[in-house]
């Protein structure tokens, strides 16, 4: 098989945002494989939640997460491969079993046994399937504009793709990128992120306008860093997640989906809640991207959640 290339340099993650300095610590752990993880905490003070992010995706996206007085501790690590982290000496160690590897090894750094998780996107494909594997390690589930499983099957849902040719689409194109992924890693990280390309992305439909502009520039353009081709080997892998079975989940569980979501289909997030008992369901009139667009919304039905797990 032939390697991905090597990543491109990327820039230090900046600690302000418009001018606003941020609640956010980096450190290095290592997984289960040596694999070295760079990992990340608000250090705020409040009740400890295991971030299990999106795919190449940074603390960025989370603006409310990173004031200072957000009232929640977050702990959550960098992909492999992406945002600091080394990727494994075998490119194949990639995927749902290495994700929910790399959260454990989060939290036996933190000395945690047990926390409640928050998923986004492919990172509630994770936090579900350590609650079903691990489920000594899970107090609760709040999944963010993600499905427990099978998470190309939902992919173009609003724009009305039949369900049998979804995933199909989905793994086409992620193949044909990390194809042509090399030649296009030298424009994408270089690609200037400024207001005009903001705006262009708040209203192309795939994001809609973000509460703060600063945060969404920062957030793309540390999700840029990652060259394409890893990127999409990243994706490919965790194409093979299958659904999760549900019906062991004893812990509390809350499901908040973007009603224009292209990625994660609201409807299918709708009908997972429906399978875990007194689990609840909020649909926000947001695209993938609900942490950046409504950021104080989506903090307050995280804190609401948080109420509802037993302490440790």
């Amino acid at each position: 098989m032939r390697l991905p290339s090597l990543p491109a340099t990327a820039p230090p993650p900046p600690l302000h945002v418009g001018g606003a300095p941020l609640s956010l610590r980096y450190y290095d752990i290592e997984s289960r494989d040596g694999t070295r993880l760079r990992a990340w905490t608000n250090d705020a003070d409040g009740p400890t939640v295991l971030l299990c992010n999106g795919m190449g995706t940074s603390p960025y996206v989370w603006p409310a997460l990173l004031r200072p007085d957000c009232g929640v501790r977050v702990i959550s690590w960098n992909h492999r491969g992406t945002g600091g982290s080394a990727r494994p000496h075998d490119p194949e160690l990639v995927g749902m079993d290495q994700f929910v590897a790399d959260a454990i090894a989060v939290l036996d750094d933190a000395g945690l046994d047990s926390a409640p998780a928050m998923g986004w996107s492919i990172g509630v494909n994770t936090m579900y399937e350590l609650a079903v594997t691990h489920p000594e390690r899970v107090s609760g589930l709040f999944a963010v504009a993600g499905v427990p499983g099978d998470t190309f099957t939902t992919i173009g849902a609003p724009l009305l793709l039949p369900p049998p040719i979804r995933k199909p689409i989905a793994v086409g194109v992620t193949r044909a990128l990390g194809r042509v992924g090399g030649p296009l890693t030298p424009l994408t990280t270089r690609l200037p992120i400024g207001p005009k390309v903001v705006g262009a992305l708040s209203h192309s439909g795939f994001m809609l306008p973000s509460a703060d502009p600063d945060f969404t520039a920062v957030a793309v353009q540390q999700f840029l860093t990652t060259p394409v081709d890893w990127y999409m080997h990243l994706a490919h892998a965790s194409a093979r997640h299958l659904r999760v079975s549900l019906r062991h989940v004893k812990v509390p569980a809350a499901f908040v989906a973007g009603r224009w979501d292209v990625l994660a289909s609201a409807k299918s997030m709708r009908t997972a809640s429906h399978r875990i008992p007194d689990a609840t369901y909020v649909e926000l009139p947001a695209s993938h991207f609900i942490s950046l667009e409504h950021p104080d919304r989506l903090h307050a039905l995280l804190r609401g959640f948080l109420t509802r797990v037993p302490p440790a």
